[in-house]
């Protein structure tokens, strides 16, 4: 027999070729019966060819009894590539029942007679990727090993299929589309309903996990081996997955309440909830830990309790309110410490919010620290914003916070704002807390502004260090990474009336007196070091230099120490007077260039001299490479003639 289509209830055939002969032993029937093409949408299986094979007989109920062997070439998972088949038609019960065995895995399927289009389904120690095809329908994620137990209803439509039940699942592991491992070694139960009539098809799942990981977009949760109850509702969306309904609770972790999406590559494109509150460390600890170091810093210590409601869609936030009775926060490098957080805060994308108010026991952030206080907030269009201006203690001076305002939905460059003032930070403080070379003074002044790229944050306003007799002004300041235990800065530094003899001594180069100004500018530090700069230097008004200054400023430029009789005579006076010093560097790619008060190709003029003993210094080199310029620096103060 030959059909070009056979269409049953839940089945459908393609190209279909029968055989019958009269069997082995009496009153049976021999069939055998290829399909080259068969669609079970109740299963998910698309174009799945089929060969089965078995004898035909009556038993002494007058049943209908099959008994004889199946395979399907291309069903998901190997699914009954090679597997025992057993059918029973038994009018007088009104039943078709269809048992299929492979190994371990066991199908048992049951018909009315006269109501083919529903059926009881039930599965045991199925892989969970022969139902590949079914999760389709919702999601196209690929299943990736795992095993389940499942008694359900099925009922063929003309526009799909409906099917409901229970099902238990062990050791399930799923990628997303792009690959991803999103979820492996999950163990649960649930009772789960899903209509593929609909356009898109819909899932209700009711049950719980325990044990193993499930991702999230950026949420990696290491579910505890008690259960984690779980009620939601989703449907596919643009090759993801939308999840409309999502309740959780995790005794001692977390509980939630709302929605989300995620992507075809698992990434959140949408967060909505309207209530979440989580118990920390525990929280942390399963569900928070990668995308808090990534967002925050690694291996935050968190303790304490905190609840709210967040709402995030488009990549950007829409609203969040948190609100915490006590709760500690700490980074493992010291440079975020918050003990004591209590109270709220509440901000909108539009229209106003109520004023909250958030306070602490001590609060520090790098080096700025404050005791127990509080602060004010209120959202406006958009704005979460301090009220009342904030103190707080650094390098053993003080900070006065007079405006912070945060827009969590703005472009980077707008995203927040600031305005400080500065007043008495000891400079030996600041520079050993940064790793940088200590010097003696003061730092104060106004941040009016700020302007954020990236991990880049620009400053408006100005700063002044009060340093070596005299003073330094910073303009234009820029910080990366500002929590960091060694932020990078970008600077234009200028010197104003600096005390030679103050900054000689302070670094051992030799004695020299006379005032000095200049500019560095564009400087940029990294780690502590400089790693671009163009400086201009210069002690216009003379003073008072010595031998052993007057020969390291030489050889740290490629020249030579003094000899013969300028040296003689040098050695006599102790010092000599000069006209002018002026000294011109520009530091790129590792290489300084240098140049003085005038020159030619072959040397400048660093010191230009004045009276007797007369003193003239010159550097030969104009190009230096910067650890060879460093090292030199470093000789000379530790109070030895500069290595050359």
């Amino acid at each position: 027999m030959v059909a070009k289509r056979i269409d049953v209830p839940g089945v459908s055939l393609q190209d279909v070729r029968a055989q019958f002969s009269p069997g082995a032993t009496p009153d049976t029937v021999q069939i055998s019966l290829r399909a080259g093409k068969a669609d079970i949408p109740g299963f998910g299986w698309r174009k799945v060819g089929v060969v089965v094979d078995g004898n035909l007989h009556r038993d002494l109920q007058m049943r209908w009894m099959f008994d004889g062997t199946v395979q399907l070439n291309g069903a998901p998972g190997g699914a009954l590539g090679n597997a025992t088949l057993n059918l029973v038609v038994d009018a007088s019960a009104n039943t078709l029942e269809i048992n299929a065995d492979q190994g371990v895995a066991h199908i048992s399927t049951a018909f009315p007679l006269d109501q083919p289009t529903h059926a009881q389904v039930n599965l045991r120690n199925l892989p969970a990727g022969w139902l590949q095809g079914l999760l389709a329908t919702v999601w196209p994620a690929r299943i990736a090993g795992g095993k389940l137990d499942a008694d359900l209803a099925l009922d063929m439509r003309e526009e799909g299929f409906q099917a409901s039940g229970d099902a238990s699942f062990a050791d399930f592991q799923y990628t997303t589309p792009a690959g991803n491992v999103a979820g492996q070694g999950l163990n649960g139960h649930a009772r789960f309903a899903l209509d593929a009539t609909a356009r898109p098809a819909q899932l209700s799942l009711n049950g719980s996990l325990h044990g193993g990981e499930l991702q999230l977009g950026p949420v990696l949760a290491r579910l505890p081996a008690h259960d984690v109850t779980l009620d939601l509702g989703a449907s596919p969306e643009r090759g993801g997955l939308a999840i409309s309904r999502l309740r959780m609770d995790d005794a001692d972790a977390l509980e939630l309440d709302g929605a989300l999406a995620i992507d075809a590559k698992g990434n959140l494109q949408k967060l909505k909830l309207e209530h979440f509150q989580a118990r920390f460390p525990v929280a942390y600890e399963r569900y928070g830990q990668p995308w808090l170091d990534k967002l925050a810093e690694p291996n935050l210590q968190i303790a304490g309790q905190l609840e709210g409601h967040v709402d995030y869609a488009g990549e950007s936030l829409r609203s969040f309110g948190f609100h915490t009775e006590e709760l500690d926060v700490a980074d493992s490098s010291g440079q975020l410490h918050a003990s004591g957080l209590h109270g709220d805060l509440d901000w909108s994308q539009q229209g106003d919010r109520s004023p909250t108010a958030l306070a602490w026991d001590h609060l520090t952030l790098h080096q700025f620290t404050t005791g127990a206080s509080q602060s004010r907030w209120r959202s406006r269009d958009g704005a979460l914003s301090l009220q009342v201006p904030l103190e707080f203690s650094a390098w053993k001076g003080h900070a006065r916070l007079s405006r912070f305002e945060w827009r969590p939905d703005a472009e980077k460059a707008e995203r927040l704002d600031l305005a400080a003032s500065l007043a008495g930070m000891d400079m030996t403080a600041l520079t050993q807390s940064l790793g940088w070379v200590p010097f003696a003074g003061t730092l104060g002044g106004t941040i009016s502004s700020v302007h954020w790229t990236g991990d880049r944050y620009a400053l408006e306003g100005g700063l002044t260090i009060e340093a070596f007799g005299g003073s330094a002004s910073v303009d234009h300041l820029a910080v990366q990474q500002p929590l960091s235990i060694s932020p990078a800065l970008g600077a234009d530094v200028g010197l104003h009336q600096v005390d030679l003899a103050a900054l000689a001594e302070a670094y051992n180069f030799g004695a020299m007196t006379g005032r000095m100004d200049g500019s560095i500018e564009g400087l940029q530090l990294a780690g502590g070091s400089p790693v671009a700069f163009n400086a201009s230097l210069l002690a216009q008004n003379g003073g008072h230099i010595s031998l052993r200054a007057a020969n390291n400023l030489s050889i740290i430029t490629g020249g030579t120490p003094a000899s013969g009789l300028q040296s003689a005579m040098m050695r006599l006076f102790k010092t000599a007077n000069f006209k002018r010093m002026g000294l011109n560097a520009t530091l790129r790619n590792g290489v300084c260039t240098l140049g003085g008060l005038d020159g030619d190709a072959s040397s400048y003029t660093i010191v230009e001299g004045s009276g007797l003993p007369y003193l003239h210094v010159t550097g030969t080199q104009s190009r230096i490479e910067w650890p060879l310029l460093v090292r030199r620096i470093k000789t000379a103060t530790q109070g030895a003639v500069a290595e050359r």
